[in-house]
């Protein structure tokens, strides 16, 4: 019935419009008589007057309609601020005025449409974005109320992040059992900021405390706040914080609180209306702090950008981290999404959510959803009815290096070449003991790589040993060794790229963050942009480091390379027969499994590498 409304009123206005047009066009355009005579010149009107040869002139206007002596009629446009009516009567000719047509009621208001038609479409999207109060509803809240029990999520419904729930689980008892905490004269946190990395479950979390509460739960984003009129988002945090004590007990989430949260200040287009919802904001959350039973729960990933005040005891007391999940997180989070497809029985999900949780090191909650349906999707495009094992292996590998490029065209030498510069790879990997189990190797072309080599850790890696950076850096240098020690020296391709800009980067991690050279032991020099964190640096100007210190940076980053490099080129050439033979399986097959990869090499399926 809106809708219908709105259209009718659409409709209206193009009517209008119409009509208005077409009076304009009868008003300025000259009557259609005179129209279909012939015109002469004011100068020709006048010399027939003068010679005699004109019987009558009809003057309208700034036009004369004239009648000849020999009976024809012509037309004539008199110039501007030209008088010939006196003229005429002295040369004998009758004149007549004719008075000019009035215009009709529509064309005098013919120039007030556009104002009127401007203030007919700002009301009409008044009224129909603010429903019920018109321009009064403008400045209402946004904040949408899920009711409990209507898609209820719980924590049994949360998985990775124990951490965070047991964290809130005091805010779901209060909001239970109240008489517990005040029975104490103790107080419970009553604003929570959820700090975390995009797609870790910060909405899910809120929702999960009022699923869990029973309690009516509110969601507003803190762009919704925030308008272009000042005055409206302070309306609409007013009106929020109104309807949420009416519901009392309950919750409120804002998400992405630094939309309108931003330390003030700073400058920023509109600053004027986002500094007074923040301060409206802020006297809000007081207020809750004293009354009602009402909970604010915001969430943002950028908790840098927040101003002070925000953060301050008595409005957020509790900031609560949500981090990407570890191992056994995200093994956990596999098997609650993997719960919702099809899964082929000859799978052991157990084992597969380990096996991927391994591969996806760094992945959020929302990333591992997206694997399990992207795995459902290529099950879907392979016809088949259920989802196997090696569709999540592909979804995984899409997600994580791109699409296979099966119908690039390469010579039997770019093949060749890429065998050898991934055996390179995949052997150093077997041979050094502290290196990452390699889980396969391929040839196929997948994203900007036209081959690569997948390692998977047992564990996450919480910090870094010496011995491991520099097997990792054996490893980052294989490809191009392997290329040198088979082809030479002029035959290198650019295809370890990569592999040099990952292992410069270490290497100069190692020499500037973490005290691993000899020359400039153990202090920190920073790198662009980053003086601006660690402030001034003693020793240097403005946290700038010297150009003798960036040489010696340098120097060390090469010889750490040059090492790596060298120990990789004599690791391969002790195996010079393995390396063969895996270059010729992996141009045969194209791709091999770290088990293969071991039994080719000379260890065990399954046995972690030894040297």
């Amino acid at each position: 019935m809106k809708i219908r409304k709105q259209i009718l009123a659409a409709a209206i206005l193009c009517v209008v419009s119409c009509l208005a047009w077409l009076g304009l066009n009868e008003y300025y355009e000259p009557p259609a008589p005179l129209r279909v005579f012939p015109a002469i010149s004011y100068g020709e009107l006048m010399a027939l007057a003068r010679t005699g040869k004109l019987a009558s002139v009809a003057l309208s206007g700034q036009v004369a309609q004239a009648v000849t002596t020999d009976g024809k009629v012509t037309v004539a446009a008199i110039p501007e601020d030209t008088h010939p009516a006196d003229a005429l009567v002295m040369a004998g000719v009758d004149v007549r005025a004719v008075p000019r047509q009035r215009p009709s009621t529509l064309v005098s208001l013919t120039p007030w449409i556009p104002t009127l038609l401007m203030f007919a479409i700002i009301g009409w999207s008044m009224a129909s974005s603010g429903g019920r109060g018109g321009m009064r509803a403008f400045g209402r809240s946004r904040a949408r109320r899920l009711v409990p029990g209507a898609g209820r999520i719980t924590f049994d419904d949360l998985a990775g992040i124990d951490g965070a729930k047991a964290d809130l689980t005091e805010v779901v008892d209060y909001l239970r059992r109240p008489e517990t905490f005040t029975g104490l004269g103790g107080r419970i946190p009553r604003g929570i900021l959820l700090i975390g990395p995009p797609g870790t479950g910060k909405t899910l979390l809120a929702k999960a405390v009022a699923g869990e509460a029973g309690v009516p739960f509110f969601t507003v984003s803190g762009s919704d706040f925030v308008e272009m009129f000042v005055g409206v988002g302070a309306s609409r945090v007013r009106d929020t914080f109104k309807t949420a004590r009416k519901n009392a007990p309950c919750i409120v989430f804002v998400d992405e609180i630094d939309a309108m949260g931003r330390s003030r200040g700073a400058p920023a287009v509109g600053s004027d209306e986002r500094e007074q919802t923040l301060n409206q904001m802020l006297v809000e959350m007081d207020g809750v702090a004293d009354a009602s039973d009402v909970i604010l729960i915001a969430a943002t990933n950028r908790p840098d950008v927040l101003d002070p005040a925000l953060l301050r005891p008595g409005r957020f007391d509790r900031q609560v981290v949500v981090p990407n999940p570890d191992l056994a997180g995200r093994a956990d989070i596999l098997r609650v999404h993997m719960r919702k497809i099809s899964i082929s029985p000859a799978v052991d999900q157990a084992a597969l959510a380990k096996t991927l949780a391994r591969g996806t090191p760094g992945f959020s909650g929302a990333d591992l959803a997206n694997l399990v349906n992207e795995a459902a999707l290529c099950a879907a495009r392979g016809k088949a009815t259920t989802v196997a094992a090696e569709d999540f292996e592909t979804a995984r590998d899409r997600q994580l290096l791109g699409a296979e490029r099966r119908t690039l065209a390469m010579t039997d030498e770019e093949r060749s070449l890429t065998a050898y510069h991934e055996a390179g790879h995949a052997l150093c990997a077997v041979r050094e003991p502290s290196s990452d189990p390699v889980h396969k190797a391929t040839i196929v072309p997948r994203g900007r790589a036209l081959g690569l080599v997948v390692r998977l850790p047992e564990t996450d890696r919480l910090s870094l040993s010496l011995e491991r950076i520099e097997a990792d850096l054996t490893v980052a240098m294989g490809g191009r060794a392997a290329e040198m020690a088979v082809f030479g020296e002029r035959k290198v391709t650019t295809g370890a790229q990569g592999d040099i800009v990952t292992a410069t980067l270490l290497a100069r991690q190692m020499v500037t963050s973490w005290g691993y050279s000899e020359k400039l032991g153990a202090v920190h020099y920073p790198g662009d942009g980053e003086s601006a964190f660690l402030g001034r640096v003693p020793g240097s100007a403005g946290g700038v480091i010297s150009d003798e210190t960036a040489r010696i940076i340098d120097e060390e980053v090469r010889r750490i390379i040059d090492a790596a490099k060298a120990r990789a080129m004599a690791l391969l050439k002790r195996d010079m027969d393995v390396l063969h033979a895996l270059a010729a399986a992996l141009i045969e097959r194209e791709t091999l499994s770290g088990d293969e990869i071991r039994r080719i090499a000379g260890a065990a399926p399954g046995e972690m590498p030894n040297g």
